[in-house]
């Protein structure tokens, strides 16, 4: 005997709901909107240093005042247009920077841009350095910490992580120096490289500012050494600050995913605890980590500049603690400016890297 089911029809007014699509059109969409968020917030950023700036007067007088004759004074504040009032030179400074022109320094008459493609290479290539000693350190101490859940090697590990995040980097920057410079001799006490080696990164065709990719082009294997051997310090100083960040982070999510229900299936199926956490834990527990990478990002170009500084790393930092000195607010707008942009940009391309390895990012 055939059974026929009879299916109620829909009744009025009620619309079934529509499936979603699969074909992960949200992505699109979702680059888009991140894309023109970039805008309000480099323009805020722009916006609120600018004025800032303007706190204290001109930019010239800041520099110069006391120094020049009076007369002499007015009239480099009016040939530079900062007599104007403000609105008329905060929308020509607008200008400017749509063409990509953030000035001229005050105290030696440079470019600014000039003046960052000159010490923005130097402060990329710690923040790599720094940021491989972060995930070298936080991913796999995670996962011990993980594993090792509330025993000794977790206590540790906690208690290590909450150290290397509280730590003030300048602090154990001279620590580092103190300890393996100073007494051990291990690694040089300050810069990027020995004069020789500086000498010979500058004489090479189309360099890229980054010593250690320069000096691998060269195949100058020597100057590596002596590269890599000046970086040592000033990246583990600038990248155990969010390894400890790091640590936490895989530690907590990997815990979180040993309580899911596939792990519980292949504990009782015999696999190892180690092969659990090390094979079928960790990749979820990497999320979060790229998602936060962006805001570590911010907190490692703020470590940046004190870094530079206690290590004579001739960055943008190191040179924005030289201008601030020479009160020099033209080249500290431009430098500010950058490093905002930089900070916006990196957040969209890890809010990207993270919609496309979790889709529920997006929606």
């Amino acid at each position: 005997m055939t059974t026929v089911i009879e299916v109620p029809e829909a009744e009025p007014g009620i619309v079934a709901p529509k499936s979603k699509s699969k074909g992960g059109g949200g992505l699109g969409r979702y680059i888009v909107i991140r894309f023109f968020l970039i805008i309000p917030t480099v323009f805020i950023l722009v916006t609120l240093v600018f004025f800032l700036m303007r706190v204290i007067g001109d930019p010239i007088t800041a520099a110069q005042g006391g120094r020049l004759p009076p007369d002499v004074l007015a009239q480099r504040i009016h040939d530079a247009g900062y007599d104007r009032p403000v609105l008329v030179q905060y929308f020509e400074y607008l200008g400017q920077l749509i063409t990509g022109n953030f000035g001229t320094t005050i105290t030696d008459r440079r470019p600014v841009v000039e003046v960052l493609t000159t010490f923005g290479a130097a402060t990329l290539e710690l923040s790599i350095n720094a940021l491989i000693v972060a995930l070298a350190v936080g991913i796999p101490f995670g996962l011990i910490a993980a594993q090792h859940r509330d025993k000794m090697p977790d206590a540790f590990l906690r208690f290590f992580a909450i150290l290397c995040y509280a730590t003030p980097v300048f602090f154990s920057g001279l620590l580092l120096k103190l300890t393996f410079s100073v007494w051990l001799g291990w690694f040089p006490v300050a810069g990027r490289a020995s004069t020789r080696t500086e000498l010979t990164m500058s004489g090479l065709a189309a360099p890229s500012g980054i010593y250690w990719l320069d000096a691998i082009r060269s195949g100058n294997f020597t100057a590596l050494g002596d590269v890599v051997s000046h970086a040592v310090l000033p990246a583990i100083a600038l990248g155990l600050l969010t390894a400890g960040v790091f640590l936490r982070l895989v530690r907590t999510n990997v815990i979180g995913t040993l309580g899911k229900d596939y792990i519980e299936a292949g504990r009782s199926r015999g696999v190892s605890e180690f092969r659990l956490v090390t094979k079928h834990a960790y990749k979820p527990a990497l999320i979060p980590i790229i998602t936060v990478m962006g805001l570590q990002i911010a907190l490692m170009l703020g470590g940046a500049i004190l870094t530079e500084t206690t290590f004579e790393w001739k960055g943008l930092g190191y040179q924005l603690v030289q201008y601030l000195n020479a009160r020099d607010f033209v080249a500290v707008q431009g430098i500010v400016v950058l490093l905002a942009i930089i900070v916006a940009v990196t957040n969209f391309i890890v809010d990207i890297i993270a919609a496309l390895i979790d889709p529920r990012v997006r929606y």
